[in-house]
C-alpha cells in the first residue's frame, strides 16, 4: 500500500528541481552564500507578491517574530497579547524580548485568536497584539485595529507563518503594519532548511530588522544597536524564488483539494469540519478536523500510511517552558484533544483523498 504524506516535499522538489539546479550553481560560481544578488531578487519579489513595499529575509521564523517585536519597539516591561492556540514560536519571541507574554483564548469556530478577549485583555503596558493566521487563513486584523482605536502606542504585529498568499477582504497580512513569516520546508513556500522573513509597509521598521538581523549595523564593524546574526542565504532564496513562481498556483490547488476534503467528509457526523471567516481568502496551510478519540484515530491513519498529524497537542500555558503564565483557556483545552490534521498538498490527487476519507470513516467506527 502506498503511503500518503502529510506534507510531500518530494513532488514540490520535482516541479523546481532545474531552476534550483541552475540556481545553485550560480551560487557556488560566484560564492554568494550570504546576501547576494538571488536574495536581494527574492526580497524584492516576496514583497511584490505581499502587496508590501518592504521584505527582509531571515535565518527563520522565529527570528522574524522576534525582530518584528523588536523593531516596533517591544522590550523589557512590555506586554504582548497572543492566543493561547499557537505553536510555541509566538511565545517564545516575545519572550525573547524581555517582554511578558499575555495570553488569551481562541475563538470556538475557527480557533484563530478571540478579538473580545484580546482587546480586554488590553493594559496601560500592552506594546503589542500579535494575532496568528493559523492553518492558512487570516485572523480579523481589522477588528483588532477597530477595537483599539485611540490607542496608538499599540502595535498589531501579524504571525502570518501559515499564511503565504491569503487574504482579508483582498488584502493581505502585515498592511499598514508588520507581519512575520516562516519557510520552513512544510510551508506553503517552504525552503530547504530553516528561513523566514518580515514584511512590512514602514521603512523605518524595515531597516530596524534589516540592522538587528545583521548584528546590528548595516556596514562592516559599524554596529549601531545590540543585534543578532539572522540573515537568508543564497541558497534558500534560489529555492524560495522558484518556488515563489509557483506559489498562487499552489494555493489554487490546495484550495481544490481542501473542497474535496469538505464534499468527501460531509457525511461524517464525527467530524468538524474547519470554518472559514466570512471574507477570507484560505491558503490551507493546514487542513485541520476535530474528531472524537483522536489520539486512537491518529494511530489508526498512521498505521495504514495516512501521514496525519497534530497542530498543536498542547495550548502554551500547558507546556512546561510556559506553565507559570496560568490561566484557564476553555476554547483552546477543548480543541487540543480533538484536533486532526489531514494530508493536504498541491499535488494530493483525488484517489488520495479519497483513501484518507475511507480510513477516516473506518477508524471512527
Amino acid at each position: 500500500m502506498s503511503k500518503i504524506p502529510l506534507v510531500d516535499l518530494a513532488a514540490a522538489h520535482a516541479e523546481v528541481a532545474d531552476e534550483v539546479e541552475t540556481g545553485f550553481k550560480r551560487i557556488f560560481a560566484d560564492t554568494a552564500f550570504i546576501g547576494g544578488p538571488e536574495v536581494a531578487a527574492f526580497e524584492k519579489e516576496y514583497a511584490a507578491f505581499s502587496g508590501l513595499p518592504h521584505a527582509i529575509g531571515v535565518a527563520n521564523g522565529t527570528d522574524a517574530l522576534e525582530l518584528a517585536f523588536r523593531a516596533v519597539g517591544v522590550g523589557l516591561g512590555d506586554e504582548v497579547i497572543l492566543p493561547a492556540n499557537t505553536f510555541i514560536a509566538t511565545a517564545e519571541a516575545v519572550a525573547r524580548t524581555g517582554a511578558k507574554v499575555v495570553l488569551v483564548d481562541c475563538d470556538p469556530r475557527t480557533y484563530l485568536i478571540d478579538v473580545e478577549a484580546a482587546l480586554a485583555a488590553v493594559t496601560p503596558a500592552t506594546k503589542a497584539i500579535a494575532p496568528v493566521h493559523l492553518y492558512g487563513q487570516l485572523a480579523p486584523v481589522e477588528q483588532l485595529r477597530a477595537g483599539l482605536a485611540g490607542r496608538d502606542d499599540i502595535v498589531i504585529v501579524e504571525d502570518a507563518a501559515q499564511s503565504q498568499g491569503a487574504t482579508r477582504f483582498g488584502v493581505g497580512s502585515g498592511v499598514d503594519g508588520i507581519a512575520a513569516t516562516s519557510f520552513y520546508p512544510g510551508k506553503n513556500l517552504g525552503a530547504y532548511g530553516d528561513a523566514g522573513a518580515v514584511t512590512t509597509s514602514s521603512e523605518e521598521w524595515a531597516t530596524t530588522v534589516r540592522t538587528l538581523g545583521s548584528h546590528g549595523g548595516l556596514r562592516k564593524y559599524h554596529h549601531d544597536l545590540v543585534g543578532v546574526n539572522s540573515r537568508l542565504d543564497g541558497l534558500q532564496a534560489v529555492v524560495l524564488r522558484a518556488k515563489l513562481a509557483r506559489l498562487s498556483g499552489w494555493n489554487v490547488q490546495r484550495r481544490a483539494a481542501a473542497a474535496r476534503y469538505a464534499e468527501l467528509l460531509s457525511g461524517l457526523d464525527d467530524v468538524i469540519l474547519p470554518v472559514t471567516l466570512d471574507g477570507n481568502e484560505h491558503v490551507w496551510h493546514i487542513f485541520c478536523v476535530r474528531v472524537p478519540r483522536r489520539d486512537e484515530v491518529l494511530a489508526t491513519l498512521n498505521e495504514n500510511g495516512i501521514g496525519a498529524a497534530i497542530h498543536y497537542p498542547i495550548p502554551v500555558h500547558k507546556t512546561g517552558a510556559f506553565a507559570s503564565l496560568g490561566g484557564s483557556f476553555p476554547n483552546a483545552e477543548k480543541v487540543a484533544p480533538e484536533i486532526l490534521s489531514l494530508p493536504i498538498y498541491p499535488q494530493i490527487t483525488p484517489d488520495q483523498q479519497a483513501r484518507v476519507a475511507e480510513v477516516l470513516t473506518d477508524a471512527l467506527r
